[in-house]
């Protein structure tokens, strides 16, 4: 409900009370309650844990990473798919005070570099490689020289097999160095505080950059267990997470949520696969499913959908890009999600501050994001006056309260342009809330691209773009798109007497940025619509392409 009917602010409910212990401390209780309960099942890697085997594995990692020399507060990244190792290294950091860098494993060289110096990692966890990706490879190539904070290098391997891989280490040898009853742990864990930093997830920035977003144990941790409260998560529920464990989505909403209540976490593949995720949940008997639209559209028009048993699902979190309405009818419909939710956040929010319950009446959960979540508050607020308006009109959507993250990494001008003085994380999105304090969100700020679940941000494109010598103006916009919900498109003013063709630039973006911020269009122009006092409209680009392509967008909650 409203905190006053006239004014579009609403806080979440105060009960149950926010959990005030750390990582470690809230999971240990957890397996030394139901230590034979199943935890993980990575089934790609054919490996299953119990609770109990989970937490000796995770705190052998642990005495294994304080054997490298780190210390409480070092930063350590992981640049890898969903895996088993994964989770290790979620559990492993929290248990002895290290903070977990997820890194995009579709970064290329020059996103890594800057994420990996940024934050001063001095450890990093990486697949060998992907399909056509070189983890290792991209690692060499930028070599100490670029990299001069990064210490310790561990490639994850299956052991025994490979050959190895000179200045780096295996992480089944790393592993194998630990020791479970290290005393060192328990007495590090002591001193740990909920409020500590835990986690940094990159978010990318208008600035071009993207910025690490610092997280705490009590941010994530109360998300975790908040996201499955709204799901009715119990003992008794086995959660399919085809999502990536770098973004929020996987490691929050998926483990964390699965961890709070002693669940059991089911990875169907390294990446995302439909008919694996179909075959996984049949054959594990998974009673949730998470996704964003595009993969549950993709598991939906597989060919073989019929083929499968769907019938143990019941819940699952559609989020990441706005859910057209007729998907989710079809999720409830033909997938048997009855219980299905919709959540809405950002990783500076840990991230979910608004979502649908189990229970939330249908069309509440096709047309809207739910409600805000308990001990949060939001308000859709006039952006020029930071006051809320009233229920029904549109403003900026704007989050407070223990989920909002501790600052952006290293950035205290970027930290205070995004959390006011008054403590609220502007979003810049766009919603409405009616006068039961349901939240609609109905457009984003001005420029940025959700692609399949990734945010992108133009200005990020634009200054890569920017360094190609024949380029000498270039505008990135986002075009609706009926896979990924949105596409990118460039329009690029080429300098006098140079030459450039689509290809040349596709080639440029090759390897050295993720493969979702190449554009899928490109245009060449003279000139950009402009307002009377020289600022490019890129509305008008977009709307011109809309023509162009005879591109609409699909009607959305």
């Amino acid at each position: 409900m409203l905190d006053d009917p006239r004014l579009a602010q609403a806080r979440g409910p105060q009960e149950p009370p926010l959990i005030e212990q750390t990582i470690p401390a809230f999971f240990d209780a957890i397996a030394q309650k139901q230590p034979d309960h199943p935890a993980l099942v990575s089934r790609h890697q054919g490996r299953r844990y119990s609770y109990g085997e989970l937490r000796t594995a995770s705190r052998q990692l642990a005495s294994a990473l304080l054997g490298l020399g780190l210390r409480k507060g070092d930063r350590i990244g992981i640049w890898s798919h969903n895996n088993a190792e994964w989770v290790l290294m979620q559990l492993a950091t929290a248990q002895v005070g290290l903070v977990l860098v997820n890194i995009n494993p579709a970064y290329r060289t020059a996103e890594l570099e800057y994420a990996l110096n940024k934050v001063g990692c001095v450890a990093l966890v990486t697949m060998p490689r992907f399909k056509t990706s070189d983890y290792l490879g991209m690692l060499r190539e930028l070599g100490p020289a670029k990299l001069p904070q990064l210490k310790h290098t561990v490639w994850i391997d299956v052991a025994g097999q490979g050959a190895d891989e000179p200045g780096m280490q295996r992480f089944s040898e790393l592993l194998a160095r630990g020791n479970p009853d290290d005393p060192q742990i328990d007495e590090i864990a002591a001193t740990l505080a909920p409020t500590d930093a835990i986690n940094i997830q990159f978010t990318s920035g208008t600035t071009g950059f993207p910025k690490g977003a610092t997280l705490t144990h009590r941010n994530i941790l109360n998300n975790g267990f908040f996201i499955g409260e709204a799901m009715k998560l119990t003992a008794a529920d086995r959660l399919c997470i085809p999502v990536p464990l770098y973004h929020c989505f996987g490691m929050v909403l998926g483990n964390l949520a699965c961890f709070t209540h002693g669940s059991t976490i089911v990875y169907p593949n390294d990446a995302f696969d439909p008919l694996t995720v179909l075959e996984t949940v049949q054959a594990e008997r998974c009673t949730g499913l998470h996704g964003v639209p595009t993969m549950f559209i993709a598991e939906l028009d597989h060919p073989r959908f019929k083929e499968f048993d769907l019938s143990t699902l019941r819940t699952g979190i559609m989020a990441g890009s706005p859910c057209p309405i007729e998907v989710m009818k079809r999720v409830v419909r033909d997938m048997h999600m009855e219980e299905v939710t919709i959540a809405y956040g950002m990783t500076e929010t840990s991230p979910v501050s608004c979502q649908s319950s189990t229970d939330t009446p249908l069309e509440k959960r096709v047309a809207t994001v739910g409600l805000v979540q308990p001990h949060l508050e939001v308000k859709i607020a006039d952006p020029e006056t930071g006051k809320p308006v009233a229920p029904g009109a549109t403003g900026e959507l704007c989050t407070r309260g223990y989920s909002v993250m501790l600052g952006y990494w290293g950035d205290e001008a970027k930290t205070r342009e995004a959390i006011d003085a008054e403590g609220w994380m502007h979003t810049g999105d766009l919603a409405t809330m009616d006068a039961e304090g349901y939240v609609n969100i109905v457009g984003r700020s001005k420029d940025m691209v959700i692609r399949g679940g990734e945010n992108i941000y133009p200005r990020e494109v634009e200054e890569f773009l920017y360094r190609m010598p024949q380029v000498q103006d270039v505008q990135v916009v986002g075009v609706p798109d009926r896979k990924y919900g949105e596409e990118l498109c460039a329009w690029v003013i080429v300098k006098p007497g140079q030459q450039l063709a689509e290809e040349d630039v596709r080639k440029f973006c090759q390897g050295q940025i993720a493969h979702y911020k190449v554009p899928r269009y490109i245009r060449f122009v003279d000139a950009f619509p402009m307002t009377v006092t020289g600022k490019i409209q890129k509305f008008k680009i977009r709307d011109a392409m809309k023509a162009e392509l005879g591109l609409q967008e699909d009607k959305t909650a």
